[in-house]
């Protein structure tokens, strides 16, 4: 324990300096994103001028003096800290110190899981309040009704309500393995465009990981099963980055980059996904593997121009491959490319790179040389590590390691929205986007999945990780409107260490699960 302080430094001297404790918020207005929004703002002031709302808001209501003094944080003081349940300081030792129960980090980190703990109980909670202040789906329907609210804007500010009343429940996964549950920590999760198949990585506890494929289906009682493919494999290393691929039809296949270990070179392997189920009749299909190694991070073209390519991005390099010819072009960079997505209606891919810079290189224009292949070209203040297009492609997200989220317009390199709240310092973690629901997700380092909207950049929930913090237990997320393809339901999946969660729309789900002969129908 620590040797405490004089009396005289724990009473009376810094609560007593009363209204100087006083905190000034300044609010910060952001442009708006003017593709489908500003046509109707003034339909929806009320709401776009409230204050965020998370899952753990309470409404501010004023304070006098002495209040906001009393809860005021007492100053640091170095080498000591201050325990507000004893009211007083302690001594800290130094860190390295293995016998000191006080040190600096030791301390944040109790206090950050004390503060976890306090935010998933009340997430537990029925949840009465809405993301913006006066919004109810009552009000939303009469205004529809009366013609002064537009159909998408009533879908967005629905599905507003929708995520901010999601309650979790935990899946069972079903296995043909009832006998081997899965004692491995998930590493990754990315679903399918139908959402109907969820593609796993899962970390191993000798080193390296597993990956394969769960299957999800709604059910009729309004339930939602998943169900893991017969076939795992394993692999001594390291998955960088992973997508879906189109090779013969609509993802037919997934690409997985992976980092050489020792005597085992890295590679861009191209799997079929019905490798993964035994009980598929047919050929598995194409399986290949290309030599290239540390690859960051990967993207499929689905352009008809660009077929069946797919690009790498390495340091200071950028290779496109042809999956069926093999045939490569390389595009020399300044820095590491941790983030790539090809647009959609031209054959262009957008690349993020550690030194912050987002540029784009179109694949009609190989033959230039130098840094003429070049297109657009902009920057964030740090490594980026995500980016993504939005269906017209006149606006990308980025993220990078600031933590900072931005909208950035094409057509004039310029950040127009900011999306607040969102922790990172160091991790590769992706961005979530949802465009019909106008929604945004990021999993924060700290391992708070964080809801925003895409249009005005509001915050609308803030959930909580089941599962302590921890680098290794960042958890991995899908939202879809139709988890389980087109008769799927809606809502949030969420993956953290050995545990599969699913965050419903509908507030009355219950908890079900195939049954061993309806899965053999």
């Amino acid at each position: 324990p620590g040797c405490s302080v004089g009396a005289g430094m724990m009473k009376g001297t810094w609560r007593d300096r009363g209204s100087d404790g006083r905190r000034h918020h300044h609010h910060h207005h952001h442009p708006g994103w003017q593709r489908d929004y500003s046509s109707h703002r003034s339909h929806e002031q009320r709401y776009e001028n409230s204050s965020p709302g998370t899952s753990h808001n309470v409404p501010s209501s004023p304070a006098d003096p002495r209040s906001l003094a009393s809860s005021s944080p007492a100053p640091d003081l170095p080498g000591f800290y201050f325990d507000p349940e004893k009211n007083r300081y302690f001594r800290l030792l130094p860190g390295h110190n293995n016998c000191n129960p006080l040190t600096r980090e030791g301390l944040q980190k109790k206090e950050q899981e004390g503060r976890r703990v306090r935010l998933l109980e009340e997430d537990e909670k029925p949840r009465k309040k809405s993301p913006r202040v006066g919004l109810n789906s009552t009000l939303l329907f009469q205004k529809r009704h009366l013609g002064l609210m537009r159909e998408s804007s009533y879908c967005r500010l629905i599905h507003e309500l929708k995520v901010s009343s999601m309650k979790r429940h935990k899946l069972e996964v079903q296995s043909s393995d009832s006998s081997s549950p899965n004692t491995d920590n998930f590493k990754l999760i990315v679903a399918d465009s139908a959402c109907e198949r969820v593609f796993t990585v899962n970390d191993v506890e000798h080193g390296g990981c597993k990956y394969g494929i769960m299957n999800f289906r709604g059910c009729s009682e309004g339930s939602l099963s998943v169900e893991m493919c017969d076939n795992l494999y394993f692999t001594n290393r390291k998955v960088n980055s992973i997508c879906w691929a189109s090779v013969t039809h609509s993802d037919s296949h997934v690409l997985l980059c992976l980092v050489g270990i020792a005597q085992t070179p890295g590679c861009v392997s191209l799997l079929p996904a019905s490798l993964f189920s035994n009980s598929n009749p047919d050929q598995p299909g194409m399986l290949c593997s290309f030599k290239i190694s540390t690859a960051w991070s990967c993207a499929w073209c689905l352009n008809p121009q660009a077929d069946k390519n797919f690009s790498t991005g390495l340091s200071r390099r950028v290779i496109v491959t042809d999956a069926v010819t093999g045939r490569r072009q390389t595009y020399g960079i300044s820095s590491d490319v941790l983030a790539q997505q090809f647009a959609l209606r031209a054959p262009v891919l957008y690349n993020g790179c550690r030194s912050g810079e987002i540029f784009s290189i179109d694949l009609r224009q190989r033959a230039r040389r130098g840094n003429g292949w070049k297109g657009s070209r902009f920057y964030q203040e740090s490594a980026i590590t995500s980016v993504r297009i939005l269906h017209d492609e006149n606006y990308l997200l980025a993220a990078d390691m600031l933590g900072k989220i931005k909208l950035w317009d094409l057509r004039m390199s310029k950040a127009v929205q900011q999306y607040e709240g969102h922790h990172n310092e160091h991790a590769y973690l992706p961005l979530h986007v949802n465009e019909p629901e106008g929604l945004l997700l990021a999993v924060g380092q700290d391992c708070y999945t964080r809801m925003w909207s895409l249009g005005d950049g509001r915050l609308l929930r803030t959930i909580p990780s089941p599962h302590p913090a921890g680098k290794d237990s960042i958890p991995s997320v899908v939202f879809s409107s139709q988890l389980g393809g087109r008769r799927g339901l809606p809502g949030l999946l969420m993956a953290v260490c050995q545990d599969l969660y699913y965050f419903p729309y509908n507030s009355d789900y219950q908890d079900g699960s195939l049954s061993a002969e309806s899965k053999r129908d």
